[in-house]
C-alpha cells in the first residue's frame, strides 16, 4: 500500500521509497524531512473541501505537506 492510499489518520512504517520515480529535488526534499525506510509516518488530512493536494503527513513529531504524487512513490505498512 502506499501513502496515498492510507486511510487518514493511520499509523504506518515507511518499507520502501522509490528514489528513481522522483526528481533529485524531490527526493532530497523528501530526505530533508525525514522521509526514509523504517519511519513512522500518519495521513492527518487533505488540502481544502475540494482540493485532494497536498496532503497533510504526521512524520515524527513534525507535520508536512506533499504532494499526492510523491505520496504514491511510499510504501507504507500499516501498524496493528
Amino acid at each position: 500500500m502506499t501513502l496515498e492510499d492510507l486511510p487518514f489518520r493511520t499509523e504506518a512504517t515507511i518499507d520502501a521509497i522509490d528514489w528513481a520515480a522522483l526528481s533529485d529535488r524531490d527526493a532530497r526534499r523528501l530526505r530533508e524531512l525525514g522521509f526514509d525506510e523504517g519511519v513512522a509516518v500518519e495521513p492527518l488530512h487533505a488540502g481544502g473541501w475540494t482540493a485532494r493536494d497536498p496532503i497533510a503527513v504526521r512524520i515524527g513529531r513534525m507535520t508536512v505537506a506533499i504532494r499526492r504524487a510523491h505520496a504514491a512513490r511510499i510504501l507504507v505498512a500499516p501498524l496493528a
